[in-house]
């Protein structure tokens, strides 16, 4: 199981607001869920998703000619 270690921010109630992070944790996060990809690698990402769906095979390149 994953543990990440946190810093809770509560209100004046005691409620929690905010939660710190080490940044190392974060930017882990970030490229996990691929949040920190621009949009023209989303986009490429896309449209091979659509590439496969549709089994379109002179899209992909074979790993042996690489």
């Amino acid at each position: 199981m994953l543990h990440i270690e946190k810093k809770y921010i509560v209100d004046e109630n005691g409620a929690p607001k905010e939660v710190i992070i080490p940044f190392e944790t974060f930017k882990w996060i970030e490229e996990t869920l691929g949040l920190d990809l621009d949009q023209k690698t989303v986009s490429q990402l896309a449209e091979a998703r659509q590439d496969r769906e549709k089994g379109t095979p002179d899209a992909y390149v074979d790993l042996d000619s690489i």
